[in-house]
């Protein structure tokens, strides 16, 4: 014990075992709904046949990435596959783009590549001072409108139409039913702030899809972890097709999304933590950085979506962990995790739901510090928040706002607010919608 209280500098961050193991723990159930959520959403990309072994790839990069930023940046920071990033995947690479599954992972494996390089030679802080603050807020509500618009469907609320695109779907079916019964109870939870709200609400809409019939029981409750055998190491095979012209802006957009949602919870969580240094710094920032961007390595190579550092990890933070042991506890969980994939398989696709239209609320309310009084500002936020759902593209969306955002600044005279950086992807956002296919 008393080791592992010297390796994690226990005296230094005034914690103890007991506390870090609670945060842990704590940290694990506010985030346990992705094991559940990752899956269903990458399913629709490769087939449902494979569900079990995107659990395994959910769970094991979650593991790794977050043990890495316990032993390398002693951070009560836990990392998984990313809410939205996941979506952006499926619904816009896999099945918008026809770009095969296992190609989209090459495509993810080269955003992290890049994320790393950048982390390692510190061009990061240049990109976050380059891209205003507005258009960063208005990606993270963008993306927040995605996932909810997503859930939605997935419950069949919400259905298409030839004559108005979409359409409210049938109500009385019992799986839009469930998932609304499911919306409210996760909202009433989180309101009384039980901990876990989203995954209770998640085992709740199964509970009752078998209770009623709509869905089936799971044939066990334990069972052995499954290898990733047929994901592992797919996103080696083709890495060259990730730097064709026309998947470059894909790469940009999965590492735009990860660069600046891992740099604003690493804030966030360093604010409310107490971590920041008098100059409001992160100390061990590039380490966590460094962490961040190989675990969407090793996600890759696993066979999942981008893993990035969650905002849950707030949750632990708040129950006294400050140190790396707290995410070593979160990793271990995971790891437990797997042995209930038979359950896992088990929770229907639109019992994630309201998972998914929750966490785009939070993710939404970004919206609000975008400076809406100044229109050179709110037009190109405005744009990157509407064309993300309505194209079903977090790109399109990234896009919409970079294009715009120079084009109305300069033409006001208000170049100077206007970073060289952001003009030459401008550019090179204009040259792929004018030169390639759409």
């Amino acid at each position: 014990m008393d080791a592992i209280a010297r390796f994690f500098e226990f005296d230094k961050s005034d914690t103890d075992l007991r506390t870090e193991v609670v945060g842990g723990a704590t940290t694990f159930v506010t985030m346990a709904y992705i094991i559940a959520v990752n899956p269903a959403i990458l399913a629709q990309a490769t087939g449902q046949e494979l569900f079990a072994e995107l659990v395994s790839a959910t769970c094991l990069s979650a593991a790794i990435a977050t043990l890495l930023m316990a032993f390398s940046a002693n951070y009560p920071f836990a990392l998984a596959p990313g809410m939205g990033l996941n979506a952006f995947f499926t619904f816009s690479v896999v099945m918008g783009m026809g770009v095969r599954w296992d190609l989209a992972l090459s495509v993810v494996l080269a955003a992290g590549l890049i994320f790393l390089v950048l982390s390692l030679i510190r061009v990061r802080e240049v990109i976050m001072h380059a891209v205003p603050a507005g258009l960063k807020h208005a990606t993270a509500a963008g993306i927040g409108l995605f996932i909810a618009f997503i859930g939605l469907k997935n419950a069949g609320v919400i259905v298409s139409n030839d004559a108005t695109l979409v359409a409210m779907g049938n109500l009385h079916t019992g799986p839009a039913a469930l998932a609304l019964v499911g919306l409210v109870g996760t909202a009433v939870l989180m309101s009384r702030r039980i901990r876990g709200a989203i995954l209770i609400g998640i085992l709740g809409v199964t509970g009752l899809a078998i209770v009623t019939g709509v869905s089936e029981a799971p044939s066990a409750i334990l069972g052995t972890p499954v290898w990733p055998e047929h994901l592992f190491g797919k996103a080696l095979e083709n890495l060259e097709v990730a730097f064709d012209p026309a998947l470059i802006t894909v790469v940009f957009a999965f590492l735009f999304v990860d660069l600046f949602d891992t740099m604003g919870t690493l804030v966030g969580l360093s604010q409310r933590s107490g971590f920041l240094d008098q100059q409001g710094k992160l100390p061990r920032a590039k380490r966590a950085l460094i962490s961040d961007s190989l675990g969407t390595v090793v996600g890759a190579v696993f066979g999942s979506s981008p893993v990035t550092t969650y905002i849950e990890s707030a949750s632990g933070i708040s129950e006294g962990a400050r140190t790396g042991l707290a995410s070593v506890v979160v990793a271990i969980l995971f790891l437990v995790a797997l042995l209930f994939t038979p359950l896992i398989e088990a929770i229907p696709v639109f019992a994630t739901a309201p998972a998914l239209i929750v966490v785009g609320v939070l993710m939404a309310s970004s919206a609000i510090r975008v400076p809406w009084d100044e229109i050179s500002e709110a037009v190109p936020a405005f744009l990157t928040i509407l064309v993300m759902p309505l194209t079903f593209s977090i790109a399109h969306g990234v896009a919409a706002g970079i294009v715009m955002y120079p084009l109305i600044k300069r033409l006001s005279g208000k170049g100077g607010d206007v970073h060289i950086l952001i003009d030459v992807l401008a550019v090179v956002f204009i040259a792929r919608y004018l030169f390639l296919a759409p």
